[in-house]
């Protein structure tokens, strides 16, 4: 029997349908309004205001939920613009779903206005499948085989290019398929792994993005636990894989070499779960992964697992890899536990603001299950001591380094946990990337407090500077900034904190909205230590 011949537009929304797709996320353009005409009630169409917003919300989404997310962007100059967070969502391994609208196929050959040249080659290589289907009829199948290929791991973004004229063409629908995408990691290796840590005197583990992003924090806990050892959280982390108020946590290792050596001197066996080893920021030498430690990794990335320098590698998915290192390990009840992690001072209310105290204030006044989406890289270090994270799903930023990602992503992550208070800790530069998903929020009343954590500059090309002896560079001062008028532009209330005296109730306040709010907080300049040397 043959197939119901449907329009490649009624095909492509049944495939959309088929992948539990909820919402589009997008900025539309003339290429993709045969695409859009008549929209279905069933799928909620989420605009962002420009298309690195768009990608940005996209990720949050497809984080939150574990489903991939569908983007539809404007030809070329829209996919240029969405760039930037694509390659954090690459770096995230997020699947998505990126389609871009091209030129008409009867014109294509005439380099037509908004002609995308070698489409399939642009967004490359920050997606791991691409193409610009050679057939209209194909279209449908082809977003289907994308949708495969982000969700395989380590999953991540792929892209369609489609000409504007095929959503109008005959198509069929393409079979529903389904790939079961998790796997298990070799016997033999859990077994040597499993017998390395039981006879280590002081083994280590670092946890990193992947373990959250597979939903495994419960799992992690319970290894950690029985192996009694000591967890550190990756370089860089983009996600918080461990109660960082748990007693096995030891701290946050740094992204310079010297500085994560010294963290884990004394450890005889390092094993990284669901990062890379390592992931570093600056240079410098990294005695460990020379003296002959031993070094294990599970990780669902060949490409990882072959980049790493030193050690032993298991490839698997997470929940796979863990479940069955926990039915190997010994019980090493009679290892001492190692010692906690020294807990900060409390920081005191001073004038400027100091950071510190804000994150602090911020810890005790927010709901126990918000979410934190964060991107103020300068007061990384604060944070990660002053605003401690419960684990899973409670955790959010780019793995990448690119600015421009949280903003956005916040309202991703609202999307996807209706109910929850989404708190966007941002800085002052990180804000201006993508300040246009504060009116999607507004639109959408979304429970969102941003706060802005405003140091008048990118302070961490402040402390940048100072590391590597750069005096006085241009293009560090953010003067003139005003975001409680720019939010207000965009729909959303917010005030500005210069007094210390005030910051708990306008925290309080903004928390406790029904929809989006802004707190503006002036913290003290001079209050940056990008490269803090980890707390044991």
């Amino acid at each position: 029997m043959n197939s119901k011949v449907l329009t490649v537009r009624e095909a492509t929304l049944g495939v959309l349908r088929s992948f539990g797709v909820d919402r589009v996320f997008g900025n539309p353009g003339s290429t993709e309004l045969a695409f859009l005409g008549d929209w279905p009630d069933d799928i909620d169409y989420v605009l962002g205001l420009q298309e690195a917003c768009v990608v940005g919300m996209a990720d949050g989404y497809a984080q939150a939920t574990g489903r991939p997310a569908f983007v539809n962007l404007h030809s070329a100059a829209g996919l240029g613009h969405a760039l930037g967070n694509l390659f954090t969502a690459f770096r995230n391994k997020t699947p998505m779903v990126v389609t871009a609208g091209q030129q008409a196929r009867s014109l294509l050959r005439m380099r037509p206005y908004l002609f995308a040249e070698d489409a399939a080659q642009f967004p490359k290589p920050y997606v791991k499948w691409s193409a610009e289907p050679t057939r209209a009829e194909d279209v449908p199948a082809v977003i289907a085989q994308a949708f495969l290929t982000a969700m395989q791991h380590p999953r991540g973004p792929t892209f369609v290019s489609v000409p504007s004229d095929d959503w109008g063409r005959p198509a069929v629908a393409p079979p529903v398929r389904h790939i079961a995408t998790e796997f298990a990691p070799d016997p033999a290796a859990i077994v040597r792994l499993a017998a390395a840590v039981g006879v280590a005197k002081r083994p280590v583990f670092v946890v990193g993005p992947e373990v959250d992003r597979s939903g495994c924090v419960e799992q992690m806990v319970a290894v950690a636990e029985r192996a009694r050892a000591a967890v550190w959280a990756s370089p860089m982390s983009s996600r918080s894989s461990f109660p960082e108020r748990h007693a096995q946590f030891a701290g946050f290792l740094p992204a310079a070499p010297g500085g994560l050596a010294r963290a884990l001197r004394g450890a005889d066996l390092i094993v990284v779960f669901g990062a890379p080893v390592f992931t570093f920021h600056v240079e410098g030498q990294c005695e460990l992964l020379d003296d002959g430690t031993p070094v294990w990794q599970i990780t669902d990335d060949p490409i990882e697992a072959a980049s790493a320098p030193v050690g032993d590698a298991v490839i698997a998915t997470l929940p796979k890899a863990l479940g069955a290192l926990l039915s190997a390990l010994p019980n090493r009840a009679d290892r001492e536990l190692p010692a906690a992690r020294v807990t900060p001072a409390v920081s005191v209310a001073a004038h400027p603001i100091p950071p510190a105290y804000a994150l602090s204030r911020l810890s005790v006044l927010m709901p126990q299950n918000a979410i934190v989406v964060e991107e103020a890289p300068s007061h990384r270090p604060a944070i990660q001591q002053f605003l401690p994270m419960r684990g899973a799903d409670s955790f959010y930023t780019m793995a990448s380094g690119g600015l421009g990602y949280s903003l956005p992503a916040s309202v991703g992550v609202a999307l996807a946990r209706p109910g929850r208070r989404i708190v966007c800790l941002i800085g002052d530069g990180s804000a201006m990337y993508s300040i246009q998903a504060i009116w999607t929020a507004a639109q959408r009343g979304l429970p969102i407090t941003f706060v802005v954590m405003n140091n008048s500059g990118y302070g961490a090309m402040r402390a940048f500077s100072q590391i590597m002896q750069s005096h006085r560079p241009p293009g560090i001062d953010l003067l003139g900034l005003d975001f409680v008028a720019l939010a207000k532009g965009l729909g959303c209330l917010g005030k500005r904190v210069t007094d210390v005296a005030h910051l708990d109730p306008t925290l309080a306040e903004a928390l406790a909205a029904d929809g989006p709010r802004l707190v503006d907080i002036a913290v003290d300049e001079t209050a940056t230590d990008l490269f803090s040397s980890p707390k044991g």
